[in-house]
C-alpha cells in the first residue's frame, strides 16, 4: 500500500525522501521503520541541511580530545588529567508551545549529554532570545522559560552562572532557548557512546516510558509549524522530572568515575528516544543490536511499538555493560532508586531488530539510518540587505549635548542593556562551591577543585550583526566571546557552537547559514579555538518570517592561576581609564546594528565590520598587560557603546569616573556606536615603574599595534561624567535596574 503523504508529513520526510529510502531499503519501510527513519533522517537528528557547512570548522588541536559529533559533547584537555566537557543546545520549538516544560527539559537533555560523558556538571549558561516585551505573549513566553531554566538547574545542584537574554521583533512567536553545560572530569575516565562486545546487554536505566515528546525531533525541530497548531503540538513536548535527573546524574556519574570497568559505553536518550541512542550508539560501535520492547518499562498501558521506538520521555540513558557486570551495574542504579532493565544485547550485523510479543516489528540497517542524504544550495542574499547596507547613517540627526544624560539613562533602562539581575537571581549561581565571577560580568569564572586552576565561560551572538552581515556577525560572534574570557584573564581554548536560522530549503536563509558558518569557521582559526561539540536548530520562524540568524558561540578559557584575575568593574579609585582598540571618536558608521539606532531610530541598519586579526592582538594585549599585573579590570565595549559600558563598570565595582578627553565628531557615534574590537581598561597606579601603570600600558599598546587612549580616571566621588554626560551612580542604577522591577519601557518596538 502506497504510503500517504499525511503519514510522511508526520514525519518530516520528502516524497524524494522517501523514495530513496525504498530504493535504499529494497522495499517499503512499515509504519515503526518510517518513524524510526524519518526521526533518524530528521535535521534535528541527521543534519542533512547543515553537515557539509560544518565540515568547514576546524575541530582539531592540542587540547582537543574528542573528533567534533563522535560524542554526546566535546572533551578538552585542561592539563593535571582533567579536561573540560562541553556542549550547547537548542530547545526552541517545544519552548514556543510550552515554555516552562520546553525550557527545563532543555537544561536536562544538556546536563545528560555531559555525564553520559562521564563528566560531572559544574555549570549551565542559557542563551535566551524573545520579541518584544511589549507583547503579553512575549512577557509569558519569557518569564516561562526564565522559571523553567531555574526550576529544573536549580533542582539538579548546578550553578547557573551566565549566558544571555535579548528582545527583538525577530523573535517574536518563536524564541531561542539555547541552554550550555559544562563538566569536570579525569581523562582516563571518559565514556563513549559506543555499542561493543558481541552479547553485552543494553540497559535502560532511569524513567519509565510514556507517550511524551513523540515526534519530536522529526515534528517540531525539523519543519515549520504554524502557530495555530501549537495546542495540538502540546503533546510533543516532554515533560521534565528534575528529581529523577539529580539521581540518575549522581548513579551514572558513580558508574563512570568509580566502576568504568563495568561497561563500555552510556548514551543518554534525548530526540527520537530509543531510537536514535541505540542505532547511533551501533553506528559508532560497528554492530547491531537486538530490543524486546517487551522489557521497556511503561507508564501508560497499551502502548504501541511506534510511540514507544519515538517516545522521548526524560532522564532515560542507555547502559552498554559488559555481561559479566550487568548485575552489578543493575545493584548500583538500585541502590540510587532507579529501575535498570535489560532491554537488548549487541549483536552483529548492524542491523538493529526489533522485536514487541514475540513479533519482529522492525529491522533497521544501521549504515542506512545514519546517513541521510545531505543537501548543499547555492545561496542568494535576502533582498533586504541592499538596502540596509546601503542606509546612509551620516544623514541621521546627531544627538545634542544636552540630550546625552538623559540618552545614556534611557540607553540603560533598555531591555538589551539592563541589568539582568531579575533573570539570574531565580537560578542557583554558587551551589558546588566553584563559582569565581557570577552572572554580570562579561564572563563566568569557576575554580578548578583541588588546582590554582580556573575556568572562563561565556556565550554571544549580536543577532542584528548577522541580520545586515550574516558573515560579519558569525566571525564577530566567535571575537566577541573570545574579548569576554580574555577580559576575566583567561586564555580563550574551545568553542561550542548553536546555529539558529529559518528553513535552510530558502535560498536566503541558506545564505545566511552558510556565510555565518564561514564567518565562524575563520574566526575560529584566528583565535585558535577548535570547535568541538554543536547543535544545529533549524526551522525557526513566524508564519513566512525567520527568525534573525543568530549563531551562538559558547567559549571556554583557562585561567592558570584563578586568584589573579580580573573583572569588569570599577573597585578602585586613583585608576586611569583606557580605551583600548580605537579612539574615541567614531563614524556614523559605528551606529550599524546597534541598540542607540534601534531605540531612538527605530532602524536596524548599516554595514557592520570585524577585522579579526586587530580582535587577536587586542586580546593579546589585554593577556600581555595581566600578566604585568597592570590591570584593575577589563570590560568588553559592545551592546551600547562606550558609555554604556563606561557606565556599567561604575556601577559594577561602585567607584565614580571623571573623563577628560573630548568626544569629538558625532557626539551619538562616540557615546552609543557599537564598533567591534575595543576594551575598557582601568590601569593600577604604579609608583614603582617609571611613568606609572599608564606609562607601561601606553608602550605595550604601541608595540602590540593596538590604538589606545587614557580617557579618564576612577574616583571615591560617586559622580559619572563623560563628555556632556554628568549623572550620579544611583542614577545610573536606577534606570539600569529597570527590568529587575519589571519595568518596560514605552520606547521598545
Amino acid at each position: 500500500m502506497p504510503v500517504t503523504q499525511e503519514a510522511l508529513d508526520a514525519v518530516a520526510l520528502s516524497r524524494e525522501e522517501y523514495a530513496l529510502l525504498v530504493q535504499q531499503l529494497g522495499r517499503e519501510p512499515n509504519e515503526v521503520e518510517l518513524g524510526m527513519f524519518g526521526s533518524l533522517w530528521s535535521e534535528h537528528c541527521g543534519y542533512k541541511n547543515s553537515k557539509p557547512l560544518l565540515r568547514l570548522f576546524p575541530t582539531g588541536g592540542d587540547r582537543v580530545l574528542t573528533r567534533a559529533g563522535a560524542e554526546n559533547a566535546g572533551a578538552i584537555d585542561i592539563g593535571d588529567g582533567l579536561c573540560i566537557v562541553m556542549k550547547v543546545e537548542s530547545h526552541n520549538h517545544p519552548s514556543a508551545i510550552e515554555p516552562y516544560e520546553g525550557a527545563a527539559t532543555g537544561v536536562g537533555g544538556i546536563v545528560r549529554d555531559i555525564f553520559a560523558m562521564g563528566a560531572y556538571p559544574i555549570a549551565i549558561l542559557d542563551s535566551l532570545r524573545f520579541g518584544p516585551l511589549s507583547s503579553a505573549q512575549n512577557r509569558y513566553l519569557f518569564n516561562g522559560v526564565v522559571a523553567g531554566v531555574g526550576g529544573y538547574g536549580n533542582c539538579l545542584g548546578i550553578p547557573n552562572v551566565g549566558g544571555e537574554v535579548f528582545f527583538s521583533t525577530g523573535y517574536d512567536g518563536n524564541p531561542l532557548v539555547n541552554a550550555m553545560c559544562v563538566g569536570l572530569a579525569e581523562t582516563s575516565k571518559l565514556v563513549s557512546a559506543r555499542a561493543r562486545g558481541i552479547g553485552n546487554p543494553l540497559l535502560l536505566v532511569g524513567a519509565d516510558t510514556g507517550r511524551d515528546g513523540i515526534h519530536g525531533a522529526s515534528g517540531l525541530a525539523s519543519r515549520t509549524d504554524p502557530e495555530a497548531r501549537f495546542e495540538e503540538m502540546r503533546p510533543a513536548v516532554q515533560v521534565g522530572n528534575p528529581f529523577m535527573e539529580k539521581l540518575l546524574m549522581e548513579a551514572c556519574y558513580e558508574l563512570a568515575s568509580e566502576h568504568g570497568d563495568w561497561i563500555v559505553g552510556l548514551q543518554d536518550l534525548g530526540a527520537a528516544g530509543l531510537t536514535s541512542s541505540i542505532v547511533e550508539c551501533c553506528a559508532k560501535g560497528g554492530v547491531g543490536a537486538l530490543l524486546d520492547l517487551d522489557q521497556v518499562p511503561r507508564r501508560e498501558d497499551g502502548m504501541t511499538p511506534y510511540e514507544v521506538m519515538l517516545s522521548e520521555s526524560q532522564e532515560r540513558m542507555i547502559v552498554i555493560a559488559k555481561r559479566e557486570h550487568a548485575a552489578d551495574v543493575a545493584a548500583l542504579f538500585a541502590r540510587w532508586e532507579l529501575h535498570c532493565n535489560e532491554i537488548g544485547e549487541v549483536t552483529e550485523g548492524r542491523e538493529v531488530v526489533i522485536s514487541s510479543e514475540g513479533v519482529e516489528v522492525a529491522r533497521v540497517p544501521v549504515d542506512i539510518a545514519t546517513e541521510p542524504p545531505e543537501y548543499t544550495r547555492v545561496g542568494v542574499a535576502p533582498a533586504y540587505l541592499a538596502d540596509l547596507n546601503s542606509f546612509d547613517l551620516s544623514a541621521l540627526p546627531d544627538i545634542d549635548p544636552g540630550d546625552a544624560t538623559a540618552a545614556l539613562l534611557s540607553m540603560l533602562a533598555r531591555p538589551n542593556v539592563a541589568s539582568r539581575r531579575g533573570v539570574y537571581r531565580q537560578y542557583d549561581q554558587q551551589v558546588l562551591n566553584n563559582t569565581v565571577v557570577a552572572p554580570g560580568g562579561d564572563a563566568a569564572v569557576l575554580r578548578i577543585a583541588g588546582t590554582t586552576r580556573g575556568i572562563a565561560l561565556a556565550t554571544d551572538c549580536n543577532a542584528r550583526v548577522c541580520y545586515l552581515d550574516p558573515y560579519v556577525g558569525g566571525a564577530l560572534a566567535v571575537a566577541e566571546a573570545a574579548r569576554n574570557v580574555v577580559c576575566t584573564g583567561a586564555s580563550p581554548v574551545a568553542v561550542t557552537d548553536c546555529l539558529n536560522f529559518g528553513d535552510p530549503t530558502r535560498l536566503d536563509v541558506y545564505f545566511q547559514m552558510s556565510q555565518a558558518v564561514h564567518g565562524i569557521s575563520e574566526a575560529c582559526s584566528v583565535f585558535d579555538t577548535p570547535v568541538v561539540s554543536g547543535n544545529v536548530s533549524l526551522f525557526n520562524q513566524t508564519g513566512d518570517r525567520p527568525i534573525y540568524p543568530t549563531p551562538v558561540i559558547g567559549i571556554l578559557g583557562l585561567i592558570e592561576d584563578v586568584s589573579h584575575r580580573l573583572q569588569a568593574g570599577f573597585t578602585h579609585p586613583g585608576c586611569d581609564v583606557w580605551l583600548l582598540g580605537s579612539s574615541v571618536e567614531q563614524p556614523a558608521a559605528s551606529l550599524a546594528a546597534s541598540e542607540y539606532l534601534e531605540s531612538e531610530h527605530g532602524l536596524v541598519a548599516g554595514c557592520p565590520s570585524v577585522d579579526l586579526q586587530a580582535e587577536a592582538r587586542l586580546q593579546r594585549l589585554i593577556l600581555r598587560a595581566h600578566d604585568e599585573s597592570l590591570l584593575q579590570s577589563a570590560h568588553d565595549c559592545s551592546e551600547g557603546g562606550l558609555a554604556v559600558t563606561l557606565a556599567e563598570s561604575a556601577m559594577l565595582g561602585g567607584a565614580g569616573f571623571e573623563g577628560f578627553v573630548e568626544v569629538t565628531g558625532r557626539l551619538d557615534a562616540g557615546l552609543f556606536g557599537e564598533a567591534a574590537g575595543r576594551i575598557v581598561v582601568s590601569v593600577v597606579p604604579d609608583i614603582f615603574r617609571q611613568g606609572g601603570g599608564s606609562g607601561r600600558m601606553g608602550d605595550l599598546a604601541r608595540s602590540a599595534g593596538v590604538p589606545a587612549v587614557r580617557i579618564g580616571r576612577t574616583n571615591d566621588s560617586g559622580a559619572f561624567r563623560f563628555g556632556p554626560i554628568d549623572a550620579t551612580i544611583p542614577d545610573l542604577i536606577e534606570a539600569w535596574e529597570s527590568l529587575v522591577r519589571g519595568e518596560v519601557p514605552a520606547s521598545i518596538r
